[in-house]
């Protein structure tokens, strides 16, 4: 079984509107999921352009720590590596590193102008266990601690283009 995850904003293979964007508000969509395995102690969502002109994909977000419990995120999660809410979520680094943009949580599509339709990848990983790890990690960081830890993932493609 694949975990399903959707957003009200945007369906599957479809294009991100602009408030979710570099372009626009660049807040974070509002996500939903469900067929978690049994046995999830934790959730991880890691979201990913592999269509970037870079070595490896553009980190967009990494959020982690999410109780089993939980069956969403509203749009417009704050910038900070600890959360308030969810309760005990944490936030990791994005591939941003300039001053005007912050490197942690998450920042919507903002692809080369011309550069054609970039996907982007909103990953959920159900895990069998709760990690022990601090806030503000990178995203092979945290792919790295999940490693033996995944049950189940699923994934919500959407799509960008300037």
């Amino acid at each position: 079984m694949t975990i399903s995850i959707t957003s009200t904003a945007f369906a599957d293979g479809e294009r991100i509107p602009k408030l979710y964007t570099g372009e626009g508000e660049d807040i974070s969509p509002p996500l939903s999921w469900s067929n978690l395995p049994e046995g999830t102690k934790e959730l991880a969502i890691v979201c990913e352009d592999p269509d970037a002109p870079t070595a490896e994909p553009w980190v967009h977000w990494v959020i982690y720590k999410l109780p089993a419990n939980l069956d969403g995120l509203p749009e417009g999660i704050e910038q900070k590596a600890r959360l308030k809410s969810p309760i005990g979520a944490f936030q990791g680094q994005n591939s941003w590193s300039t001053p005007s943009k912050s490197s942690v949580g998450y920042r919507g599509p903002l692809p080369p102008p011309s550069h054609g339709m970039h996907h982007y990848h909103f990953t959920i990983c159900a895990l069998d266990a709760k990690l022990i790890i601090d806030p503000g990690i990178s995203s092979k960081a945290l792919i790295e601690e999940m490693r033996n830890h995944i049950l189940e993932m699923g994934c919500l493609t959407g799509l960008y283009s300037r």
